[in-house]
């Protein structure tokens, strides 16, 4: 039923981008999207200025899949740990694919999709 909801939203929130993808990661099962994004919010896993009920912006997807997936970027991201370079890391291991602006915001297909692509990217190492 989630899924669903997610594939008929048009632009996901940060509250919802960050319950489905720490429950996704396996970093925290809950149903409430604003727990979800208060655990994210309070290790830094999303943009500091990022509200629950925002629109969610691609490179603040990027940081959160980054961090609770804990996948290792390159030295800019080791370095700075910021979703610019999150933004980058993920492009570089075509999990977002094609030119996008950082800015966009995300749907729930996409989001879907994000995450389907580090799930194929683990299977295959």
């Amino acid at each position: 039923m989630e899924i669903e909801t997610l594939l008929n939203t048009g632009a996901v929130t940060y509250a919802q981008a960050a319950r489905f993808t720490l429950e996704a990661a396996n970093v925290l099962a809950t149903q409430n999207g604003e727990e979800a994004f208060n655990y994210a919010a309070e290790r830094n896993w999303l943009p500091r200025n990022a509200s629950p009920n925002d629109p969610a912006r691609l490179d603040g997807i990027a940081l959160l899949l980054m961090r609770s997936f804990e996948i290792n970027g390159g030295i800019m991201y080791s370095l700075f740990g910021s979703a610019r370079y999150a933004y980058r890391e993920l492009m570089y291991l075509n999990v977002i694919q094609r030119r996008a602006d950082p800015a966009m915001q995300v749907s729930g297909e996409r989001l879907l999709f994000y995450v389907n692509r580090i799930y194929a990217q683990r299977e295959s190492e």
